[in-house]
């Protein structure tokens, strides 16, 4: 029998992916209390800040200097999908749109011919600890669509599936349904021009969380599919017969049902598919394109047009502190996360 689990990587910062997405970041920041500019309530000192990754006390500012995050920058070619575990993100772009969202919600941002947008990281707890934990995909465009107007949606927490399976010793597990069915259950449609909207690219953005000594089958996938399972919280966690501990991608064999088996904590697994592109990638920073060329004229192009160029007065916006989850779109739409919930 062929192997069924085809590479083990460990995780780094970014997580390796395959195609048709770029890469993975995991976000995850034990943020102290906020101040009054939604900032961190300590000390910046010791600090490489503008670009602080180091982790000191457990936190990173990035490229924030007063509120952690990432001020205005542009992007070209692909999409970013963001999913916000724990916290917010105060996102703003040249389209003049902005939003709050976090607790749950994700983001799905196809850049296309260009964009420029900032995501910071709202401390608005004064009195106690602001914890964020994110994951942030880039997920590539085709050559076809690398040129599409941008776009972005919001998938709001109450809109987005979560399927509980119980194995026959009565151990759940929940599967977070993001992008691709699971089960026949489908989550919210993707931005119409993605990857994720084609016909048969088979592309899937799932979270598994495992009860102790829960057992859980995924069902197989398309041949010639990309699948990979990202192990990032719990103890061990046995896949098709070999064990694991955290921090470790496993790409698998997509077209048969792949059993995992968890051990004795709870288990956290990201698991992202979809079938390749198959196109040539070229990337440099912001931009991802087909050719150095390509490349050439997107760095032209956004120092000619700024793409649009950046309507707000700081590079960094966000929010007051009592703002709730909402989006206001290009078109002046405004969308409340409260306002969506039914039932």
């Amino acid at each position: 029998m062929a192997p069924r689990i085809l590479d083990v990587a460990k995780l780094g910062f970014p997580w390796h992916t395959a195609d048709p997405f770029l890469f993975c970041v995991h976000h995850d920041d034990a943020y102290p209390k906020g101040n009054e500019q939604l900032g961190p309530a300590a000390s910046l000192a010791g600090r490489n800040i503008g670009s602080d990754f180091e982790g000191k006390d457990g936190w990173r500012m990035y490229h924030g200097d007063v509120v952690p995050g990432f001020p205005q920058h542009p992007h070209r070619g692909f999409e970013t999908v963001t999913v916000v575990r724990r916290g917010f993100i105060d996102h703003s772009d040249s389209l003049g749109a902005t939003a709050r969202f976090g607790q749950g919600d994700a983001q799905w941002l196809t850049a296309g011919k260009g964009i420029v947008h900032c995501e910071m990281f709202p401390l608005v707890k004064p009195d106690e600890g602001n914890p964020v934990e994110l994951f942030q995909l880039w997920l590539n465009l085709p050559r076809a669509n690398k040129m599409v107007e941008p776009h972005f949606s919001m998938l709001w927490s109450h809109h987005i599936p979560v399927h509980q399976v119980t194995d026959e010793n009565g151990r759940r597990s929940l599967v977070t349904i993001v992008a691709g069915a699971f089960a026949g259950i489908q989550p919210p449609p993707p931005p119409p021009k993605s990857w994720a909207s084609q016909p048969g690219s088979d592309l899937a953005i799932w979270t598994l969380k495992l009860e102790a000594g829960a057992h859980l089958t995924l069902p197989p996938a398309n041949a010639g599919t990309n699948r990979t399972l990202y192990f990032f919280k719990g103890g061990q966690l046995t896949i098709d017969g070999q064990t694991f501990r955290p921090g470790f991608g496993i790409a698998v064999q997509p077209d048969v049902a792949m059993p995992l088996v968890n051990g004795d904590a709870e288990a956290e697994v990201l698991v992202l598919q979809g079938r390749p592109i198959g196109e040539p990638v070229v990337q440099y920073g912001p931009f991802v394109m087909n050719t150095q060329e390509e490349i050439a004229t997107a760095f032209r192009d956004y120092q000619r047009t700024q793409f649009g160029g950046w309507p707000f007065k700081r590079d960094d916006p966000v929010h007051p502190r009592e703002q709730e989850r909402f989006a206001k779109h290009a078109d002046g739409r405004i969308e409340k996360a409260s306002d969506t919930i039914s039932g």
